[in-house]
């Protein structure tokens, strides 16, 4: 019998950990890693005590028809990513590695088209995570290497004010 690879099995994790999601567009299940050890993980739903859009049986985002990507503030969600940085100390983060994976909320099917979104990846660089692993396939994966998002800095693309 053939054993599974180290990164594939994690991000089988981080896909079970996306069960536990109460977001009706899209869940999120996010681990981190560090020295072949689950340091945490997350998913995306609302904060502890308010309710979830699973609860409200609606989206905002959706209601408002934000295309994919855009305007979370007005989403009731912390993200994966987050929840699972949030659950771990900077000491443990350090050089960690995180995997994340997506299912489509409607139709269960793994979405493999994503990444942390800006937020996420402000988040990422300050926790000191050096690579992040996405799920593409069952058995395909994309691996980001952090420090790429400092080399590349997309924050300086977005259009500033005019005068700066």
């Amino acid at each position: 019998m053939e054993r599974r690879d180290k990164i594939n099995y994690y991000l089988d994790i981080a896909e079970a950990v996306c069960a536990r999601s109460t977001c009706l567009r899209r869940k999120f299940g996010a681990i981190i890693v560090k020295h072949d050890e689950i340091i945490s993980t997350g998913y995306n739903g609302a904060p502890r005590g308010r309710k979830n859009c699973s609860d409200l049986d609606f989206c905002n985002r959706e209601r408002l028809q934000v295309p994919r990507g855009q305007r979370y503030e007005l989403c009731r969600s912390v993200h994966a990513e987050a929840n699972a940085i949030i659950s771990a100390s900077r000491a443990d983060l350090l050089g960690a590695e995180l995997f994340l994976a997506c299912h489509d909320a409607k139709t269960g099917r793994l979405d493999g088209a994503v990444e942390p979104c800006s937020m996420c990846k402000r988040l990422i660089l300050n926790a000191g995570i050096v690579r992040v692993y996405t799920r593409d396939e069952n058995d395909r994966y994309r691996v980001i290497e952090t420090s790429e998002w400092i080399d590349n800095d997309d924050s300086l693309t977005e259009s500033l004010p005019e005068g700066y």
